[in-house]
């Protein structure tokens, strides 16, 4: 290695930004670990979020949301039908399109991993102020922004 090369580790964009994607991996890992017991993983939460949010939202715009490729949604949908949890249904417009609506059984669902997820957020973010974590909201927002590839 070339000891005039500089070296990341003390620059504090890096630093802080490791930080960062530790405490993300960290909520993701206990996340998983506290939905569990509702047979559901972060994933699959992130779907039922976001038709509860959007229903009727198509599968592509849903992949769009979530950052995803359609072939994870092709996946994670079939899933959640089979459970009940979610319909596809066709577009009145556009037959080639896919309709994503919640089921009764699967905002009940959804419902239990809010709070689930609600009181893992409040713990993680107890040790800020509120205008601290507004502070951390409208950084990862403007983040998201620059790195956003569309």
């Amino acid at each position: 290695m070339n000891n005039n090369q500089e070296l990341p580790w003390d620059n504090p964009r890096f630093r802080n930004w490791v930080a960062v994607a530790r405490a993300c991996h960290a909520v993701e890992r206990a996340l998983g670990a506290a939905l569990l017991p509702l047979d559901l993983k972060p994933a699959q939460l992130d779907v039922l979020m976001n038709l509860f949010r959007h229903p009727g939202i198509s599968q592509q715009d849903l992949a769009r949301k979530l950052l995803v490729g359609r072939s994870n949604i092709t996946m994670l949908v079939p899933q959640l039908e089979t459970r009940g949890l979610l319909t596809r249904e066709g577009d009145e417009k556009d037959r080639r399109v896919l309709r994503l609506t919640l089921t009764a059984d699967g905002e009940g669902l959804l419902m239990q991993a809010l709070k689930i997820y609600t009181a893992l957020i409040e713990k993680a973010m107890a040790t800020a102020t509120p205008s601290e974590c507004d502070f951390v909201g409208d950084h990862m927002r403007r983040i998201a922004d620059v790195l956003r590839v569309d």
